[in-house]
């Protein structure tokens, strides 16, 4: 699952990963994401940090509370890298941090050091 506000990162990150044959599932908001988590347990979210309803480090300390996603990897993909971003981000439970922009020619062996390969997305 993709957590982004950016119409055009979350396009990217799509294409990049179905290309790989992930599925991907998006949110443009924390509260469209929180109501997608409702029902669906996502093997991985992407966790834009910046976004104007709640930023992603609020978003991933509710998920993390949950019971439910103690165990899910979160990884904060951000352009936020300012000393200390990173441990904030990890600070707030994310298990990763990708800074972007993204290298799409890394960006599928980034995120699979964190889950296992599900060929059924």
């Amino acid at each position: 699952m993709y957590i982004e506000d950016n119409a055009d990162n979350r396009k990217l990150v799509r294409r990049v990963l179905e290309a790989d044959d992930y599925t991907v599932d998006e949110a443009p908001t924390a509260s469209e994401a929180l109501k997608y988590l409702e029902t669906r347990t996502p093997s991985l979210i992407l966790m834009d940090i910046s976004m104007p309803d709640m930023d992603g480090y609020t978003l991933t300390a509710n998920i993390k509370a949950k019971p439910k996603f103690a165990q899910t990897p979160i990884i904060a993909m951000t352009a936020n890298v300012m000393r200390g971003d990173r441990e904030r981000s990890l600070e707030a439970g994310c298990d990763g941090y990708i800074q972007k922009p993204i290298d799409i020619d890394i960006l599928t062996q980034q995120i699979e050091r964190y889950i296992k390969r599900n060929p059924n997305g």
